[in-house]
């Protein structure tokens, strides 16, 4: 089982149809708003809903930010970079990835799963040790993005690398110390972009398989970007090229 945690992120559950076991909800939560449509949404799955005393909801929760619901759900499904590709291949527009590198910080992945489901990344590809999985606060961060994004998990990312290129896919790595300018890039093709972990960057591997690896120019004296705002930024001037590209 798995836990959601939060008024948004148990909505998205209960939209996508993940199975949902039951629900806690806080008893002296006013219904309206966000409750209400959880209780509306609960009804037309059928899914149980306890009103509980809030310190029961706090007793379970590991975000300690529950906003007063908990859903108890089966766990969200890795898919195989295999079926990824197939997937992608099937879409209209050209297949676009995100590859971590050792993402350690629930809360940079959460908000880098959110960013990518909202520009339409076709999928996710993480590491299975050394980086962090789907969890409470995960869920909690990405608003329910997780949801609805694809996401595989595999032993490394370089090996990855070598299946996506092998799979016609060009692959962008992004760290501090890049020789080009990430802007100058061609994001319309298909493309891999890679972030590397908190604090080390890329691997040297992984560096080494990536066709580019780029920077982000900083004009400031803070000379890196949190991983999460830094994958914000790649990921928008990826929608700004393509929808330039579909205007044409």
């Amino acid at each position: 089982m798995e836990l959601i945690e939060g008024r948004n992120p148990v909505i998205e559950a209960l939209k996508a149809d993940r199975p949902i076991s039951k629900i806690l909800l806080d008893g002296k939560i006013k219904r309206h708003g966000a409750a209400e449509y959880i209780l509306t949404l609960s009804r037309a799955r059928g899914v149980h809903v306890d009103f509980v005393e809030r310190q029961i909801i706090e007793k379970h929760s590991a975000t300690h930010s529950s906003q007063g619901v908990i859903a108890f759900a089966e766990a969200k499904e890795f898919v195989d970079l295999g079926e990824l590709i197939i997937m992608s291949q099937a879409r209209p527009d050209p297949p676009l990835y995100l590859l971590l590198d050792g993402i350690e910080d629930p809360h940079n992945f959460g908000a880098i799963l959110r960013t990518a489901e909202a520009i339409g990344v076709h999928g996710v590809v993480i590491r299975e040790r050394r980086a962090a999985g789907i969890t409470p606060a995960v869920i909690r961060a990405s608003a329910g993005a997780v949801e609805y994004i694809n996401i595989a998990r595999v032993a490394n990312i370089s090996q990855a690398i070598v299946t996506l290129k092998k799979n016609g896919v060009w692959v962008i790595g992004i760290d501090m110390n890049g020789q080009a300018d990430y802007r100058i890039l061609d994001f319309t093709l298909p493309v891999a972009i890679v972030i590397g972990g908190e604090g080390q960057g890329l691997s040297e591997l992984v560096r080494k398989r990536c066709d580019w690896v780029a920077s982000i120019p900083m004009k400031g004296k803070i000379t890196s970007l949190n991983a999460s705002v830094a994958a914000a930024v790649v990921m928008y001037e990826t929608l700004r090229q393509r929808d330039g590209v579909l205007k044409l």
